[in-house]
C-alpha cells in the first residue's frame, strides 16, 4: 500500500493570472540557489579528488617503537581487525539479527527478565569466565538480551506441563536463592613489601587495573586488568583470603595487602556488587520452563542459523553455518 504522507490534496487547474514580471522576480531567487549549490557540488567533487594527506599522514602515526621500529597507526589497525574485528562483526551481526527475529515472532524480553538471567548467572559461576569479564554491563545485558531472543525462538512451539515446571522449581530452590556477589580486581605479588609498594602507587580507582596489568604474577587476570570476575562468599574455588578481603569492602574501595594460601600477597578491589535475592516460583517459572523446553531440542541452534533468513551479509564473504 502506498503511502500517502505528505501528500497534499489535488485541486483542479486553475488559470495562472500572477504578472509575468512578478513570476520573473520570484523566480530570481530559485535561481541564484541552483547557482550556489551546484558551485558547492563542484567544489565538493574537487576536493574529493585531492589525495587527502592529512589522512595519509595519520595512518602513518607513530603509536609505538621498539628499539627503534615504529609501529604505526595503520599497522595497529589492520591488527586489531585481523584479531578481533571478525568476531566483534560476528556479534553484531549476531545481535541485529536476533532483534529482527523477536519483529517477525512478536516476542518481547524485558529488563526484568534480563536482570533475573544477569542474576541467576552470577550466582551459577562456580569459576571465572572471561567472555563476561571482558564485556561492558552493556555489552552483558545485550548478549543476554539477545540469547533470551533466540531461546524464546527456538522453544515457542514447545509445551512444557506445569507439573514439570513445579517439581523442578522444587528440586532446584537453591539455584533460585542467589548470594551477593562481588565483581573483583586482583593484584597478586611475591611479596608483602611488593604489595605495599604496589598500594603507595595507587591514588585513583583507575590506577588499580592498570596496575594489575604490571605488577601481577597472576597472569591470566593481569592480562584482564586485574578482572576476576563476580565472587561469592564461601566460592570453593577462591582462596578465603580473597573471599574475606572482599566481604568486607565497598563499591570503588581496595583492600590492605593480604597472605594467600600460596604464600604470596594480594590486593583486591571491588568493582561492583549484587546484593542476594530470592527468586518465588512465579518469578522463575518462565525461566524453567525455556530451560526445560531447551532440554528437548534435538541439537544446538545458534544465531547464525537465522542469518539467510534474514539476508545477513557480511564483509569476510562466506556465509555462517549454525556451530
Amino acid at each position: 500500500m502506498s503511502s500517502t504522507r505528505n501528500r497534499r490534496p489535488l485541486s483542479a487547474a486553475t488559470p495562472n493570472q500572477t504578472p509575468l514580471l512578478q513570476r520573473r522576480l520570484k523566480t530570481k531567487p530559485a535561481l541564484t540557489v541552483i547557482a550556489i549549490l551546484l558551485l558547492g557540488n563542484i567544489l565538493w567533487f574537487i576536493t574529493w579528488l585531492i589525495p587527502n594527506k592529512d589522512k595519509e599522514i595519520g595512518s602513518d602515526e607513530q603509536v609505538a617503537a621498539v628499539d627503534g621500529d615504529i609501529i604505526t597507526r595503520q599497522e595497529w589497525m589492520v591488527a586489531m581487525e585481523e584479531r578481533y574485528g571478525k568476531e566483534t562483526l560476528q556479534n553484531l551481526v549476531n545481535e541485529t539479527v536476533m532483534e529482527k527475529a523477536a519483529k517477525k515472532f512478536k516476542i518481547q524480553v524485558t529488563d526484568k527478565e534480563v536482570d533475573l538471567e544477569l542474576a541467576l548467572m552470577r550466582s551459577a559461576q562456580d569459576k571465572f569466565d572471561t567472555a563476561m569479564q571482558n564485556l561492558s554491563s552493556e555489552q552483558l545485558q545485550q548478549k543476554i538480551r539477545s540469547q533470551l531472543i533466540l531461546d524464546k525462538v527456538l522453544t515457542k512451539d514447545v509445551v512444557i506441563k506445569e507439573g514439570s515446571i513445579e517439581k523442578y522449581y522444587e528440586e532446584n530452590q537453591a539455584l533460585y536463592n542467589t548470594k551477593t556477589s562481588y565483581r573483583t580486581n586482583f593484584i597478586e605479588v611475591n611479596s608483602k613489601k611488593a604489595a605495599e609498594e604496589a598500594l603507595s602507587e595507587i591514588k585513583d580507582p583507575a590506577d588499580f587495573s592498570v596496575l594489575a596489568r604490571e605488577v601481577s604474577v597472576d597472569s591470566a587476570s593481569a592480562s584482564l586488568g586485574g578482572d576476576i570476575g563476580f565472587l561469592t562468599e564461601k566460592q570453593e574455588n577462591v582462596d578465603p583470603a580473597i573471599l574475606k578481603a572482599v566481604k568486607a569492602l565497598k563499591t570503588g574501595e581496595v583492600s590492605k595487602a593480604f597472605k594467600l594460601a600460596n604464600g604470596h600477597y594480594g590486593i583486591v578491589q571491588v568493582q561492583e556488587i549484587t546484593e542476594g535475592q530470592s527468586f518465588t516460583y512465579d518469578d522463575v517459572k518462565e525461566h524453567i520452563e525455556r530451560e526445560l523446553a531447551l532440554e528437548q531440542l534435538p541439537q544446538h541452534v545458534t544465531p547464525e542459523s537465522f542469518w539467510s533468513e534474514f539476508n545477513a551479509t557480511w564483509y569476510y564473504g562466506e556465509a555462517k553455518k549454525s556451530k
